[in-house]
């Protein structure tokens, strides 16, 4: 594959973690997704070691983008809230680029999924402050300004009625109470009205699980500012991890 067309993208989960090469003209996956059980427990020797295997299954040789559940600046990972506690203040830049012997850029697996709905999805093209918001097991958050990425806001552990409020509104907390649709779109409208308070943006762009049925629960919904469904779904990561990974030459992509 020719490197300046396509990217290649590693997202790593606190259960899995999965990788494919991406066509940078529009986000899609240009080979079947490769998925790797998240090794247990998930320290940085563990968690280099199944990223080689995930590249080597696809014959990659060029730079790679790594998206994971962890606060990352400049490579440096700062939480480590869904993976071994051994990962605080680790370079994972450097960690993965010995292991690949390629150059590699890590960022939060939100950010990523942020950077792909900006480039190819629900905010393409938009500019103003837009915050793009995964509803899943906890709530990831990306924030754009005039299509510029703020890192690792960290939204979901915004204290609202108590401490991290996606422990009430992520769409985990919808199974683990037993609550109805609209009891949980009533706790999402709760929680979207305080961020439009905060940060005032012009559209809020909600993700994963729960995304795939916004007819069940959307018409709760009423935040004060333009909502849209996000349209990358599973690759969000991959996507745009691909798409943060370093140029052939050593930059990072734009």
């Amino acid at each position: 594959m020719d490197q300046r067309e396509f990217g290649f993208g590693i997202d790593i989960g606190g259960t899995g973690m999965k990788a494919a090469p991406v066509d940078l003209s529009d986000g899609s996956l240009a080979a079947d997704r490769f998925r790797v059980d998240t090794p247990q427990p998930a320290t940085p020797k563990a968690l280099a070691k199944v990223v080689r295997q995930l590249v080597e299954h696809h014959d990659w040789t060029g730079p790679v983008g790594v998206c994971m559940p962890s606060v990352v600046t400049h490579g440096i990972v700062k939480s480590a809230a869904n993976i071994d506690a051994g990962w605080l203040d680790i370079d994972a830049d450097a960690l993965f680029t010995e292991a690949l012997g390629s150059p590699v850029s890590v960022l939060n697996d939100a950010d990523a999924a942020g950077l792909a709905e900006m480039r190819w999805g629900s905010g393409r093209g938009r500019a103003g402050v837009v915050i793009c918001l995964t509803f899943g097991t906890g709530i990831g958050s990306g924030l754009f300004v005039d299509g510029v990425l703020v890192p690792n806001t960290e939204l979901g552990h915004l204290e609202l009625d108590g401490p991290d409020i996606e422990k009430r509104a992520a769409a985990s907390a919808r199974g683990r109470e037993g609550l109805s649709w609209s009891e949980w779109g009533d706790r999402v409208d709760h929680y979207l009205r305080h961020v439009v308070m905060l940060f005032s943006p012009e559209l809020i762009i909600v993700g994963g699980g729960a995304s795939k049925k916004p007819e069940k629960w959307i018409d709760r919904v009423d935040p004060g500012c333009e909502i849209a469904i996000a349209q990358m779904a599973n690759n969000a990561g991959i996507a745009g991890a691909a798409l943060s990974a370093p140029e052939p030459g050593g930059s990072v992509r734009e």
